[in-house]
């Protein structure tokens, strides 16, 4: 990998406002910041990452600090990573290289396959047992069924474009391409592309999903999960202020909120 944290410390981020008011209140959305580091190299360039995302890169190597966007979100901390870079790699996203610790969350991700032996017109839906171990298919997480394909021009494969004209050998006008996907999960070789919902705030405890794919013909399709175990983590600090300080006793008070 061509990133590097050594030699990189006093990483420290300030939230900077997106305006203020003549009474002095600010306004914070949407949510930047001001990254400040000490670095050793001093012939690299140096990438930001935040939660494991690129977030920016400096533009030379005497560079130390660089505003980048958060999430403004406050149900999780927020991870800001600064590697150093040869300068010829400094474009380059390496999130995929990036070793992300678990972290807890009070929300479930779902990754669907959208393979090509989904029909034009199938919908998808969402169901869980909020925590009882028996699925209830009578109420769907997702407000709206998930088209699997919005357009029909969405859909590739067999006699759906012309024939053996695309790469390999292969139909394809619209497939998600070589490398480009879940390589090689699709039909005929194919790389096939992912849909992801993310569930709303769940209260801890182990839950099991389920997917109900819906054909234009009404034919059901379900797959369930395994238990899924959800830890919600302790909501993080939002303002820190002095509530007040006593000279006589040297006793400071602060103001979490």
């Amino acid at each position: 990998m061509s990133l590097t944290s050594t030699g990189i410390e006093s990483v420290r981020a300030f939230e900077l406002p997106c305006g203020i008011w003549a009474d002095g209140r600010y306004v914070a959305e949407p949510k930047i910041a001001l990254i400040k580091w000490h670095s050793n190299h001093s012939d690299k360039h140096h990438q930001i990452y935040v939660n494991g995302r690129y977030a920016g890169a400096t533009v030379d190597s005497r560079q130390r600090q660089e505003i980048v966007q958060i999430p403004a979100s406050p149900e999780s901390p927020v991870r800001i990573e600064v590697f150093a870079v040869e300068p010829k790699y400094a474009h380059i996203d390496f999130s995929s290289d990036i070793n992300i610790p678990y972290v807890p969350s009070n929300r479930v991700k779902i990754i669907l396959l959208r393979e090509q032996n989904l029909l034009i017109g199938a919908t998808a839906d969402i169901f869980f047992d909020n925590g009882t171990g028996e699925i209830d298919y009578g109420s769907a997480l997702n407000e709206m069924p998930l088209r699997i394909w919005p357009s029909w021009l969405d859909k590739a494969g067999f006699a759906m474009a012309g024939f053996g004209l695309n790469d390999f050998g292969y139909d394809g006008a619209a497939a998600v391409g070589f490398a480009k996907g879940s390589f090689g999960n699709s039909m005929f070789g194919f790389d096939a592309d992912t849909i992801e919902w993310i569930s709303p705030s769940l209260p801890a405890g182990i839950y099991k999903f389920a997917v109900r794919i819906t054909d234009p013909a009404g034919c059901l399709s379900i797959s369930e999960t395994r238990q899924v175990t959800v830890t919600p983590l302790a909501k993080p600090v939002e303002h820190l202020s002095i509530a007040s300080f006593n000279k006589q006793t040297n006793q400071l008070v602060l103001k979490i909120t």
